[in-house]
């Protein structure tokens, strides 16, 4: 949150033209009782588990400390549902936000801003400060009990949105094996890498490998195809700021620079959703690696529950493991492709070229202007002031890194970002526009979207920024 009273406001739960409004009054009860729902049925499996292991016998010792343990599972479970269900009553009635009661330094950090914005309630709360305060207050009450201090209650959803997602899978790993062979036996043209680095771009932005050029084509001689340029166009025309070809040569500048003396290039990735989204983030990983694009990249996964789909460090680990795993995807016919893709990125990761890396910031209420060498991100600072380029996904670190502030949608890009502009940091940001703050656009766009989106059917006209259907790229280089 910011204590300067030159900047604009932040979007407000009780704000009825935001997006703010039906999220804290419909997704977020929603969001939580799936979590009581998920607790219930482990509390269930356990109780199942303890019969079992009473029908083996108790005479054994360590049988008998099995089921004591499993049954203290079940008491803490039960604590868990107590603690969510009055979050979930508080939360429906529009109650103060009650301070967290551990120590731990980031539970104090927001303390103490609550404290200096409050007291606030739930539903007239600032939208970014109170979501990031209901889920880090959700994972305090598993991370208290000693059965369920790394339990995810998302990964029921995240692995079956997955394995839902299974057809993009198979299209992608058969894709990239077909490319990845290319990259490795062909020289490949400036053109080719410029027209590629787009490509794995657009495939990491939308999440989605059923509308990309790349799965249509991936010849390194005909990537200038029609076909695939008219799919460029038809993905270009949606995204309204497209600062791309800045990072593209930001980044090959770097590569050039470095190569004579044998100096490394370093990408990174701070991750948005698990998932088919991070399988298509790794698919660029991966292109950048196998095309020496870069030598070096860092993901920077949450290391709490978050914003429920988001990727933790496990799932970096349990996306390898998926798709390797034949009881997973199941259909023989596409074995080969996703063991190829999933030995590379294992290859990778041990070889120390995929490396993980999280920090307590990525949790916090802060904004992505505390990245910087007197901020509350400082430590994160000190670590990617020396990568190369850090691209940020989606629309929860794109809302951080602008502050979640009621901007006017012209404000330049590096006037939203504030003290990052100038970090030193080269940002990337790949948003699909999910929320209501939005910069950089041109004069006019504002107008057209919404009167796009009435004739589209909608009654609601700033929905278009709710949507989706649009993205933004942006980039500053940190210098100015």
């Amino acid at each position: 949150m910011t204590a300067d009273n030159t900047l604009p406001g932040p979007y407000l739960n009780n704000d009825k033209t935001s997006f703010a409004w039906p999220s804290a009054r419909e997704r977020w009860p929603s969001i939580i009782e799936s979590i009581i729902k998920d607790v219930q049925q482990t509390i269930e499996e356990t109780v199942l588990a303890i019969e079992k292991e009473k029908e083996a016998g108790t005479g054994n010792e360590d049988l008998s400390v099995k089921i004591l343990l499993l049954q203290e599972k079940v008491e803490e479970g039960k604590v868990i549902i107590t603690q969510t269900t009055q979050l979930l009553e508080d939360l429906k009635n529009d109650k103060p936000l009650i301070p967290f009661e551990g120590t731990e330094a980031d539970l104090l950090d927001y303390n103490k801003e609550l404290a200096r914005i409050g007291p606030l309630t739930w539903l007239t709360a600032p939208w970014l400060f109170s979501e990031c305060f209901m889920y880090r207050k959700l994972a305090s009450f598993f991370t208290a009990q000693k059965r369920w201090v790394t339990y995810d209650p998302y990964a029921r959803q995240k692995d079956d949105a997955f394995k839902a997602s299974k057809e993009g899978v198979y299209e992608l790993a058969h894709r990239y094996k077909e490319l990845a062979h290319q990259l490795k036996t062909h020289r490949i043209t400036p053109e080719s890498q410029r027209l590629l680095f787009k490509e794995f771009t657009d495939i990491s932005l939308w999440g989605n490998a059923t509308d990309l050029s790349l799965l249509t084509n991936v010849s390194l001689d005909d990537i200038k195809t029609l076909q695939g340029a008219e799919t460029r166009k038809k993905n270009e025309a949606n995204i309204l700021t497209n600062d791309l070809e800045k990072a593209y040569e930001s980044l090959l500048a770097k590569r050039e620079a470095t190569t004579p003396v044998g100096k490394t290039v370093r990408v990174d990735f701070v991750l948005d959703n698990a998932g088919f989204e991070f399988f298509a983030d790794t698919a660029f990983i991966l292109y950048l690696l196998d095309s020496n694009l870069a030598d070096t990249v860092i993901v920077h996964p949450k290391n709490y529950p978050w914003f429920v789909s988001d990727v933790l460090p496990i799932d970096v680990l349990t996306l390898f493991s998926h798709l390797s795993n034949k009881n997973f995807f199941t259909d023989a016919e596409h074995r080969d492709d996703l063991d190829a893709f999933a030995d590379r990125l294992v290859k990778y990761h041990a070889d120390g070229k995929l490396l993980i890396r999280t920090s307590p910031f990525w949790t916090t209420y802060h904004s992505f202007d505390e990245i910087r060498s007197d901020g509350a991100g400082k430590a994160v600072w000190e670590d990617l002031k020396d990568s190369d380029l850090v691209v940020f996904k989606g629309d929860l670190n794109h809302r951080k890194l602008i502050r979640d502030l009621e901007w006017p949608r012209t404000t330049p890009f590096k006037t939203a970002i504030g003290a990052l502009a100038t970090s030193g940091i080269k940002v990337l940001t790949l948003r699909t526009i999910k929320a209501d703050v939005v910069v950089g656009l041109e004069e006019g766009v504002e107008a057209e979207l919404e009167k796009k989106w009435v004739e589209m059917g909608n009654e609601n006209k700033l929905g278009w920024a709710y949507s989706g259907k649009w993205a933004v790229i942006q980039f500053s280089d940190g210098s100015n």
